[in-house]
């Protein structure tokens, strides 16, 4: 894995361990959604929930973000996400929070307000609809935490067929990429 554009191009990120249950962002995604949102990175603040390798994260540090909190439940992967900001340079621009991206201390964390905000979860945990319910119920708060022109985005397989709409959050604007979607949400 590697970063893809910005500061730090083509500089590569540690793997996690071999253990570790994480599904990288592919180049292709993140190289649209940047594009997409291009000209919201410069001084940004951000929130990668579900961050595993830092593949995002890292990316928007790399594109201009002055300020990144991660959120990685995993202990192992958070340790390498830290390695990966510490080769970068950037640790001082990235906060990395060993938590789960759906529970309290992740929100509690989320810079307010917070430019873009992107929860990247299993998609099991889509598919399941409590998991799903918990998304939700998590996306909402990230919205209500978005500055005026910020964005909300959460990845989920192309296929969902579960509600979509977000309390508080205007969207969404859907973007289909092979096998998963990515759906852009901001303050109504």
């Amino acid at each position: 894995m590697r970063i893809i554009g910005g500061e730090l191009k083509r500089r590569k990120l540690r793997s996690p361990p071999a253990s570790a249950e994480t599904r990288p962002l592919p180049d292709g995604v993140r190289e649209s959604l940047f594009t997409l949102l291009r000209g919201h990175w410069e001084g940004a603040t951000v929130f990668d929930g579900f961050a595993g390798t830092g593949s995002f994260g890292l990316e928007a540090v790399s594109r201009g973000a002055g300020r990144v909190v991660m959120v990685e439940r995993d202990r192992a992967v958070a340790r390498v996400l830290g390695q990966s900001a510490e080769d970068l340079g950037i640790e001082g621009r990235v906060e990395i929070v060993q938590a789960d991206a759906l529970g309290p201390l992740a929100v509690a964390r989320c810079p307010n307000p917070v430019h873009v905000a992107f929860l990247d979860p299993p998609f099991a945990m889509c598919e399941d609809e409590a998991g799903w319910d918990r998304i939700r119920g998590q996306m909402a708060r990230l919205v209500g935490l978005l500055d005026a022109e910020g964005y909300a985005m959460v990845r989920t397989p192309s296929a969902f067929s579960g509600d979509l709409a977000i309390e508080g959050g205007e969207g969404p604007e859907t973007h289909v990429y092979r096998r998963s979607a990515v759906h852009l949400y901001m303050r109504a």
